[in-house]
C-alpha cells in the first residue's frame, strides 16, 4: 500500500483540521514529511488521532461516573477477542465519513490503512467475542463496567497450515506496540503464589502469615472502551505479569545470568500466552497461576478503588459493585475475596461470606460436564495454600446445607461438593456462592436446571436465568457490510444501530423485487471479495456465482466439521456417478475456518481431512469445478468479519444439546445467512424469529440424542452403515487410500471413532446417526437456491429478523435480572 496522489472534493473545516491531526502526529511522532511516511506510520497517526478523541472523552467520563457512585460492573474474562479497533472506534464516535474522505484525500483508504492494525490475541472463539460485544453494548448503553482479563504477550497462536496440517506458530501481535492501551504502572500490584502459611491468634480473631511465597507483579494496561454515539468511555483492563524482584546485579556479576534470567522468565510467562496447553503438568500448573494472576490482581485493584471511595464500609459492597465470572476460568476471584476482606480487611467468615454471595454472579458456557473446569487438590493445595483452606471450609459448610436438603444422599453430595475425588470443582464454587447463574440461550438453561445442574436448581430456583447470547451490531454489519448499512438505512432509516428490533421494518420488502436486486448485489459484491482472498491467500479459483456455504468456528468434535466434510465427499461421489445428478447440480464453494486446540489430536486430524478432501475434489477436473472446498487459514475476528457477508449458507451444525448457544450464527444471520443447523442452542430462537420457511433444520433433538446416548446405540450404527450406502462410500474412503493416495492409516482414528467409538461406544456426537437428514436437508437447499427470487426472500428476512439477538438486547436483560446498573445521565 502506498500513497496515490488523489485530489478529492473541497474538505469542510473539521476535515481539514484532522487532516492536518494526522499529517502533524506523522511529524512529530516519526520525524517524516507525508510523502516520505511507510503505511504502518500512517495506520500509527490515525490510530492516535482517534485515542486523542477518545481520551478526552474519557477525562469527562471518568469525572462524571466518580461523581455519580454508581454500581459498577466488573466482567472477568479469561478472554476478549476484540479485532481490530481502528474502524470500530472511529464507527463508535460517528467520524466515519470524515475519516473516509481526509485518508482519501490524503492517497489512501480508510479499508487499506485498517488493514495493517494486528487483531488483538486476547482470545480464542465465541467466549471471548462475547465479552468483547458485551462490553461494548454496555458502553454504547452508559453503564459503567470495566473487562477485566490478562494482557497475553502472543495470543493463542499464530495458524498456519503445512501440508495440510495445522501448525501453532507465535502470535505476535504487540509487534507494532498496541496503540489503543495505556500503561499504568503506579497501580501495579503483587500476587503471591505457593509458600507456607501460618496462622496464630490475636485479639481474639485467627489471623494469617506467609513465609516462602514466590512475589509475582501485576502491572495493569488499560485499553478505553466507546460506544457508538455514547457518553461513557469503559475501559479493558489488561493486566501483564513482570518479576516483582529487582534485577540482581550482585548474582549477575558473579555469573549466575541463569538463575537471574529464569526468575524472571518465570514471573512474565504468566502473561505470556493465552491457554497453555495442559496436557502435561506443567502447563496445567501455568494455567492455574494465570487464573489466580487475573482475579487476585482485579480484586486487589476494585477493592482497592471501592475503600478509596467509601471507607472501610464493607457492607456497602454489593450496592457498588457486582462481579460477573464469565465460564469458570475466573472463579477463583470467590475464594480470593473471601481471602482479602478476612486476611486483610479482618472480617469474619460470616460477615465476609455475606458479602461474597452478593457480589458474585456467573455464567456457564456448557453442557458436557466432562468439559466443567477442574483442579487437582494437591496442585491447588501447593500453588495456592490459604485459597484452599479456605475453600475447604466453604465445601463443610456446603456440604451441611446438602445434606439437609438431600439427606443421606452420598451420590449428590459427591457431585456438588466443591472438594471431591481429589479435585476442586470451579463450577461447584460458582453455585455455592454466586447469587445468579444464567444460561446463554433458551434450551442451553433448561439443560442446566434438569440435568448438569439439576441438584443445585432444586435448592434455590430463582437465581437461575435464561438470557439468550447477542452480537454488537456495531461491528458485525455496520463495520463489515457497510453497503448493506447503507441498504437498510436508506429503506427504513437510521436508529436501528441502537434500536435492533427496527430491523422487523425490512420484511415488508422481502419480495421486493427492486431491493431483492439491491440485497443481492451486495451479497454478490461481498462474495467476489471473499473469492479474491482466496484466490490471493489459498491459490484456489472459486465461482462467486456459486453457492457459499461457511462453517467458521472451533474445531470440535460435537460441531460436526466431520459431518459436513462427509456430506461434501458423498456429493463428489455422485458427480462422478451419476450424469444427471451433475446436470443439474447447482455449484457450491464449502468454506471452513477453525482453529485446533493444540493438543486436541484428532481435531487436528479433521483439519488435515478437510484440507485433503479439498486437495483431493479441486484437483478433479471430472467435476468441472462444480465443488471447491476451502479451509481459511488463521481464523479470526477479521477473516470472520468478511466471511459473514459472503455466506448464502451457515452451518450450524452441533450436536443437539451440545452447544450452549453460540454467535456465529447470529452473525451470519443479520448479514443475509440462510441458516442450516439442528435445534440448539441459539438456533431454537433463530427459527422461531424467522419461522420454519426462512431456516434449515434438520437431525436429532436435543432429547433424543440424551436417549441415543444412554443407549450407546451400536446395532443402530451398524445399521445405518449397513443401509445408508452414500454414507458408506464416504466412510470407507477415510482407510481405502483415495483421499491421499496410498495412505490407509492416515485417517484411520477418524473411521473408528464414529464407526466403533471410543472405549465400544460408537458415533458419541450423531454424525451417523443425522447424516441423512442432513444429506436431504442439503438436497432442499439446491433446490430452493435455483429459485433464485424465493431464495433472497430467505434470505432478506433472516437479515429482518435478526433483532433480536443484539447484544444490546442481552445487556439489558442482564441488568434487569441480574445486575441493576443505573445508566450514566
Amino acid at each position: 500500500m502506498a500513497a496515490k496522489t488523489v485530489k478529492t472534493a473541497k474538505l469542510t473545516a473539521k476535515q481539514e483540521a484532522l487532516k492536518n491531526d494526522i499529517i502533524g502526529k506523522i511529524n512529530r511522532h516519526f520525524g517524516k514529511v507525508l510523502d516520505e511516511a511507510t503505511p504502518h506510520m500512517v495506520y500509527a497517526a490515525c490510530a492516535m488521532t482517534v485515542r486523542d478523541r477518545i481520551m478526552e472523552k474519557w477525562a469527562v467520563s471518568h469525572k462524571e461516573v466518580k461523581e455519580e457512585g454508581s454500581k459498577k460492573l466488573y466482567y472477568l474474562s479469561f478472554e476478549f477477542l476484540m479485532g481490530r479497533l481502528l474502524c470500530t472506534n472511529i464507527l463508535n464516535l460517528m467520524q466515519t465519513e470524515d475519516y473516509e474522505v481526509v485518508l482519501k484525500d490524503l492517497g489512501y483508504s480508510l479499508q487499506e490503512v485498517a488493514e495493517l492494525e494486528n487483531d488483538a490475541g486476547l482470545g480464542n472463539g465465541g467466549l471471548g467475542r462475547l465479552a468483547a460485544c458485551f462490553i461494548d453494548s454496555l458502553t454504547t448503553l452508559d453503564l459503567p463496567a470495566y473487562g477485566c482479563t490478562l494482557r497475553y504477550e502472543y495470543g493463542l497462536f499464530r495458524q498456519k497450515i503445512v501440508d495440510g496440517y495445522q501448525t501453532e506458530l507465535p502470535d505476535t501481535w504487540l509487534e507494532h506496540g498496541n496503540a489503543w492501551e495505556v500503561a499504568r504502572p503506579e497501580e501495579a500490584v503483587t500476587v503471591c503464589f505457593g509458600g507456607d502459611v501460618h496462622t496464630y491468634w490475636e485479639n481474639g480473631q485467627m489471623k494469617i502469615a506467609y513465609e516462602n511465597e514466590r512475589k509475582v507483579l501485576a502491572v495493569p494496561y488499560d485499553v478505553p472502551l466507546v460506544g457508538y454515539d455514547s457518553k461513557v468511555i469503559n475501559k479493558l483492563r489488561l493486566w501483564g505479569a513482570k518479576s516483582a524482584s529487582e534485577f540482581d546485579m550482585q548474582s549477575f556479576n558473579r555469573g549466575d545470568y541463569t538463575q537471574v534470567v529464569e526468575e524472571k522468565h518465570l514471573a512474565e510467562v504468566i502473561s505470556n500466552v493465552l491457554y497453555p496447553e495442559d496436557n502435561h503438568i506443567e502447563g496445567k500448573q501455568l494455567r492455574l497461576q494465570q487464573q489466580y494472576f487475573l482475579v487476585s490482581s482485579t480484586l486487589q485493584w476494585i477493592l482497592k478503588e471501592f475503600e478509596m471511595r467509601n471507607g472501610a464500609n464493607w457492607d456497602m459492597l454489593p450496592e457498588k459493585v457486582v462481579i460477573h465470572i464469565n465460564d469458570t476460568h475466573p472463579t477463583i476471584a470467590i475464594p480470593e475475596m473471601m481471602r482479602i476482606l478476612m486476611d486483610e480487611k479482618s472480617l469474619g467468615w460470616e460477615e465476609a461470606w455475606d458479602i461474597v454471595t452478593k457480589v458474585f454472579a456467573y455464567t456457564n458456557h456448557t453442557v458436557m460436564s466432562e468439559a466443567l473446569e477442574k483442579w487437582p487438590q494437591d496442585m491447588f493445595k501447593r500453588i495456592i495454600p490459604r485459597l484452599y483452606m479456605i475453600l475447604e471450609e466453604m465445601n463443610r459448610r456446603l456440604m451441611e446445607k446438602v445434606e439437609a436438603f438431600y439427606p443421606g444422599d452420598k451420590g449428590k453430595h459427591e457431585w456438588m461438593a466443591i472438594l471431591a475425588n481429589g479435585q476442586v470443582s470451579m463450577a461447584n464454587t460458582c453455585l455455592a456462592t454466586c447469587f445468579a447463574v444464567n444460561g446463554v440461550s433458551k434450551l442451553h438453561t433448561d439443560i442446566l436446571k434438569a440435568d448438569i445442574f439439576h441438584d443445585y436448581y432444586m435448592m434455590d430456583k430463582d437465581r437461575f436465568h435464561a438470557i439468550t447470547n447477542g452480537i454488537t451490531f456495531r461491528r458485525w454489519i455496520a463495520n463489515c457490510n457497510p453497503a448493506l448499512t447503507k441498504l437498510i438505512d436508506e429503506t427504513i432509516g437510521e436508529g436501528w444501530l441502537k434500536d435492533a428490533d427496527r430491523l422487523s421494518e425490512l420484511a415488508k420488502y422481502a419480495n421486493d423485487a427492486a431491493f431483492q436486486k439491491k440485497f443481492d448485489d451486495i451479497k454478490r459484491a461481498n462474495k467476489k471479495m471473499v473469492a479474491d482472498y482466496i484466490l490471493e491467500h489459498n491459490g484456489i479459483k472459486v465461482d462467486p456465482d456459486s453457492i457459499f456455504d461457511i462453517q467458521c468456528k472451533r474445531l470440535h468434535e460435537y460441531k460436526r466439521q466431520m459431518m459436513n466434510v462427509l456430506h461434501i465427499l458423498a456429493e463428489y461421489n455422485r458427480l462422478l456417478a451419476d450424469p444427471a445428478y451433475a446436470a443439474n447440480y447447482v455449484p457450491k464453494t464449502y468454506i471452513f475456518g477453525a482453529k485446533a486446540a493444540p493438543g486436541y489430536k484428532r481435531a487436528k486430524l479433521i483439519i488435515k481431512l478437510i484440507n485433503s478432501v479439498g486437495e483431493l475434489i479441486n484437483n478433479d477436473a471430472r467435476i468441472d469445478n462444480k465443488i471447491k472446498v476451502v479451509f481459511i487459514e488463521n481464523y479470526g475476528v477479521s477473516i470472520a468479519e468478511k466471511l459473514v457477508t459472503a455466506a448464502d449458507i451457515s452451518e450450524q451444525i452441533s450436536t443437539a444439546g451440545k452447544e450452549a448457544s453460540g454467535t456465529g450464527n447470529m452473525k451470519f444471520m443479520l448479514n443475509g445467512a440462510v441458516t442450516i443447523g439442528t435445534m440448539d442452542g441459539a438456533n431454537v430462537e433463530m427459527y422461531e424469529q424467522v419461522g420454519e420457511d426462512n431456516i434449515y433444520i434438520f437431525g436429532l433433538r436435543s432429547e433424543e440424542v440424551a436417549a441415543r446416548t444412554r443407549m450407546a446405540g451400536s446395532d443402530e450404527v451398524k445399521n445405518i452403515y449397513a443401509t445408508n450406502a452414500a454414507l458408506r462410500r464416504a466412510l470407507e474412503q477415510l482407510v481405502d487410500g483415495s483421499i491421499v493416495p496410498g495412505n490407509t492409516n492416515l485417517f484411520m482414528d477418524l473411521y473408528n471413532t464414529l464407526v466403533f467409538g471410543d472405549y465400544g461406544t460408537p458415533d458419541t456426537y450423531m454424525v451417523l446417526r443425522d447424516f441423512e437428514s442432513y444429506m436431504q436437508t442439503h438436497e432442499q437447499i439446491s433446490e430452493d437456491y435455483k429459485d433464485r427470487k424465493k431464495f433472497i426472500a430467505k434470505q432478506i428476512m433472516n437479515t429482518a429478523m435478526s433483532g433480536f439477538f443484539s447484544s444490546d438486547r442481552t445487556i439489558k436483560e442482564y441488568n434487569e435480572k441480574i445486575w441493576h446498573l443505573t445508566p450514566i445521565k
